[in-house]
């Protein structure tokens, strides 16, 4: 296995992490600046409110987007199998 090989596959699994862990982050960066917006227009400045709702919103983001994540993980992974013989067999 080569230097570029090894770097491919750290490269692509980095990708893969973005892709799986958006969905979720966003849901929290918006229900967290929409709270926060609420907040700061009525002077409510108490820290335990932003909580649930983002824990509920990321929540509905994990069931709503779960499958896609699911099929992405399974694919990467299935394709990382297929390469294994490959990867073994490139030399290094």
């Amino acid at each position: 296995m080569t230097d570029v090989t090894v770097i491919h596959l750290v490269m692509t699994a980095f990708v893969l992490a973005a892709k799986l862990s958006a969905p979720m982050l966003l849901t929290a960066l918006a229900v967290g600046f929409g709270i926060s917006l609420f907040q700061s227009v009525t002077q409510l400045q108490e820290q335990t409110i932003a909580f649930v709702p983002k824990v509920l919103a990321v929540g509905i983001a994990i069931v709503v987007c779960g499958k896609w994540m699911l099929n992405e993980l399974t694919t990467f992974t299935s394709q990382l199998y297929e390469q294994i013989p490959d990867l073994l067999t490139s030399g290094g």
